[in-house]
């Protein structure tokens, strides 16, 4: 018996659609990197990006639950002394709503050049409009 290893050009790419209204943020990321490596596929292999394109739109009407929205900090710094700064998740949500969805995502996901290409594959919009309409992504429900 040989074990099977699959090649990235021999996997077939899908794209999928998810709808952030009303959804639970970590919830949430958590099934978006599950699709984004592949592990949802029955040819998963580790070291091959197997995984498949994700458009997330509505990210403004994401739901978090707790005091997250008040005490949950996220903190930036410039490399130069007393160049740290601090913002709550309410204000990042208010002004970059995507950002937030893709930083939970890409904190669940390889931190190596693999984790760096399949973040690649993750599309986040506000609102909800959005240019793929080409691809035809399917409806993802996340229940």
């Amino acid at each position: 018996m040989k074990t099977f290893v699959a090649k990235e050009d021999s996997v077939p790419k899908s794209w999928y659609l998810v709808d952030a209204e009303g959804k639970v943020l970590g919830r949430m990321a958590t099934r978006i990197a599950t699709i984004l490596q592949g592990k949802h596929k029955p040819q998963y292999t580790p070291h091959v990006d197997t995984g498949d394109f994700v458009v997330v739109v509505n990210a403004q009407k994401v739901r978090v639950t707790g005091k997250k929205l008040r005490e949950k900090t996220y903190y930036r710094f410039s490399g130069y002394p007393g160049g740290l700064k601090a913002r709550p998740l309410k204000e990042v949500l208010e002004k970059h709503p995507d950002r937030v969805i893709k930083l939970a995502v890409r904190r669940m996901l390889p931190k190596s050049k693999l984790g760096e290409r399949m973040i690649k594959k993750l599309k986040v919009y506000p609102g909800s409009q959005h240019p793929h309409e080409a691809q035809q992504p399917k409806e993802l429900s996340l229940s």
